[in-house]
């Protein structure tokens, strides 16, 4: 995100005014430039706030009323935004937006977007967009007395406003900023010992730019077994004000990006109070040069000294950054309108390519009809036909299918499992080929059914109702007559068919790759078919590495895998992962004798999903789900880790502990920990204050 304008009513030091980030050719400055004085650092004040959040402002360490003109009359912000796609908050944002804030005199701020008073007419507005425990935009902001954490723990993430402390110092001299030595430390553990790309690449930026400006050879200090405080204090002075505020920088984004494979090169906002005060004269231009290149498209608002400013360094002073573009759709833009009497086919939820979609498109692409494939909910006029299909019958979907249903009234005709069990496409169309075309991702992937439907009758299952029996409706020459090896089968029971034993040797002699989706089922597996299934190339989804597909949604088959999984000869090199419902009708004392045995199978991981019901399906019977000593079964639980996919089970981690506090009215600790172990740890201490997210903060 950048900031393009910004204007101020009731300023204490600057009344009524502007200020202006000028755009050329789609391009702003990267520095801006202010000579330090209060009025210019009220303008960063004002700059921060905008970007702050209105829920999150009363938490600063600052009393807003210094900055009203007349403390009877709001404080009224009115700003523009340009926001970076699919790294700032919201879907289909505009290339630039306005939004307001207003402070009243008893510090209330309230967000608006509506009745502006400066930002020009037809602009696109918005409330600004904040997100859990702060902005959702990238920003950071520092004052001029930098002092860092000491003999505290700037890491336990249990301040649910943890975030917003990247600006207090613009705020407040007291403040602090990240613990530079326990940083170091930690960077040192995640390297040395965990081998994470994310901090060696940052650390061997960094580590290079403060060698090359500073004199420093930070790279020594953690690869090698150096006392970090020793090494720390024998810097001078100078070099520990230096390297304070881009080590602070390195903390946040890691913390913001950790799924980056390049955070120093996200876009973003960063104020300077008086840098020329960290510095020394003669290091200042160095420094800047450094942050320059630490972070080639963040926009730095600063202001310095009069003086300062002819000695800042012009390389970093002409340049620009490119303004963003607007938002996209997995790299292609939604179409608002498309040709006349063109058949539109949306993929309205599910991660697969949607086969009957590719059936509908292979029969109007016969006729000659063009043919558009979109995804989600969109809106799009000029369409002869709309099919949707939906997947699931969960709530995310039914809002879509609601969406659609209003926009394209009785020209949309919508099936799927998620809505109509019962409406199928036209036989001939049915037994159409797939158009492949419709879905270039899959590439040389096949798909298709070989069996339908299942002989049991799970209540939780759509399959009974929908397919009826387990029967064949097509051969593997159907679904791969240009001699494809590589399927991914969509059959219910595939292994429940009378004739299973023939399709998995057809499998073996083609050398086809399979993957199935729906899983293994373990009561129709016999020594014969297990020799076949040995055989077959079974894969995941993407087809990179082999994967075999079971489940285990309760307990009732656990002595018939003890008795069969030896059978299936798999070792910790192989990828077993087992497919496990929870949420339904299990125990938690259960829940964790499955998790339990999985865990001594050699080669097992899980994937685990929560019971979704289906239309007119049983509702979770979940009474009796804490029976026993709940807390020694969730202490035993968190201790059962699996190779691979614990963020999995992470979800039910979260599921856990929210029906914990549901029941007794507080946390588990150890589970709350195990949680935040890895991920967003950041948002700890939000999730600890609004007890797992079940009360406001």
């Amino acid at each position: 995100m950048y900031i393009l304008d910004l204007h101020f009513k009731n300023a204490c030091r600057n009344g009524n005014g502007r200020l202006r980030f000028p755009k050329y050719n789609g391009q702003i400055r990267k520095w801006t430039l202010f000579s330090s004085g209060p009025s210019k650092l009220e303008l960063l004040h004002f700059v921060a706030i905008a970007c702050g959040g209105v829920k999150f402002l009363p938490k600063l360490p600052f009393q807003f009323l210094e900055l009203f003109g007349f403390p009877d009359i709001p404080l009224r912000l009115e700003f523009v935004l340009a926001p970076h796609p699919g790294q700032d908050c919201g879907k289909n944002l505009p290339t630039c937006y306005g939004s307001g804030i207003q402070i009243q005199s008893d510090q209330h701020p309230t967000a608006f977007c509506k009745k502006m008073e400066f930002l020009p007419a037809g602009l696109s507005t918005r409330k600004p967009a904040f997100g859990s425990g702060n902005s959702s935009y990238f920003f950071l902001g520092y004052g001029h007395d930098i002092i860092p954490h000491r003999e505290t723990d700037d890491f336990d993430f249990m301040d649910p406003f943890f975030r917003i402390t990247r600006f207090h110092t613009l705020f407040n001299a007291d403040a602090r900023v990240t613990d530079p030595i326990e940083f170091l430390y930690r960077l040192q553990l995640k390297i040395v010992r965990s081998g994470r790309y994310l901090p060696t690449k940052i650390l061997n930026i960094l580590g290079g730019l403060f060698k090359e400006h500073f004199d420093i050879d930070i790279g020594s200090w953690v690869y090698g077994s150096a006392d970090f405080k020793i090494k720390w204090d024998l810097l001078q002075p100078w070099q520990q004000r230096a390297v304070l505020i881009p080590l602070d920088v390195a903390r946040h984004l890691l913390d913001a990006f950790p799924k980056s494979n390049n955070p120093t090169e996200k876009p973003g906002l960063i104020l300077l109070d008086r840098p020329d005060r960290i510095c020394t004269p003669q290091i200042f231009p160095e420094w800047i040069t450094l942050m320059d290149r630490f972070l080639p498209n963040m926009q730095f608002i600063s202001t310095v000294s009069k003086s300062t400013i002819s000695n800042f360094p012009a390389e970093a002073e002409k340049k620009r950054l490119v303004l963003p573009t607007g938002n996209k759709n997995n790299g292609k833009e939604t179409p608002k309108k498309i040709p006349q009497r063109s058949v539109l086919l949306i993929h309205l939820d599910g991660r697969l390519p949607n086969l009957a979609l590719m059936k509908l498109s292979r029969h109007f692409k016969e006729k000659g009809r063009n043919v558009i494939l979109a995804r989600g909910a969109p809106k799009i006029k000029g369409a002869g036909e709309i099919y949707a299909s939906c997947v699931y019958a969960i709530p995310a979907s039914a809002k879509k299918v609601k969406i659609l249903r209003k926009y394209y009234g009785k020209s949309l005709v919508i099936g799927g499992s998620g809505v109509d069990l019962n409406l199928r496409l036209d036989t001939e169309i049915e037994k159409l080929p797939p158009d492949y075309s419709l879905y270039p991702e899959l590439d040389e992937r096949a798909m298709g059914f070989i069996t339908r439907g299942c002989p049991s009758r799970c209540p939780f299952c759509l399959v009974p109702e929908k397919e009826g029996n387990v029967h064949q409706v097509a051969t593997l020459n159907d679904l791969l007559p240009n001699g494809q090896n590589k399927l991914i089968l969509l059959d219910d029971n595939i292994l429940s068919h009378p004739e299973s034993g023939n399709f998995l040797e057809e499998m073996v002699l083609r050398d086809v790759q399979v993957n199935f989706t729906q899983t293994l089922d373990i009561r129709f597996l016999n020594k014969e078919k297990i020799r076949l299934i040995r055989r077959i190339k079974c894969s995941n989804i993407k087809f990179t590495r082999r994967v075999y597909h079971f489940s285990l949604n309760d307990t009732g088959n656990i002595d018939l895998w003890k008795w069969k999984y030896p059978l299936l000869g798999f070792t910790a090199r192989d990828n077993v992962e087992f497919i496990c419902m929870y949420g339904y009708n299990t125990t938690l004392a259960e829940d964790v004798e499955r998790f339990r045995f999985l865990r001594s199978l050699p080669g097992v991981y899980v994937f685990i999903q929560r019971y979704q019901p289906i239309p007119g399906g049983p509702p979770p019977d979940l009474d009796n789900y804490f029976n026993g000593d709940v807390d020694t079964l969730i202490d035993e639980l968190v201790t059962i880790v699996f190779t691979q996919n614990m963020k999995s089970m992470e979800v039910y981690y979260r599921w856990l502990s929210k029906k914990y506090v549901k029941k007794y009215g507080k946390l588990h600790n150890g589970l709350v920990d195990t949680i935040f172990r890895y991920n967003n740890r950041q948002l700890k201490g939000r999730y600890v204050a609004t007890l797992a997210g079940t009360r406001k903060k």
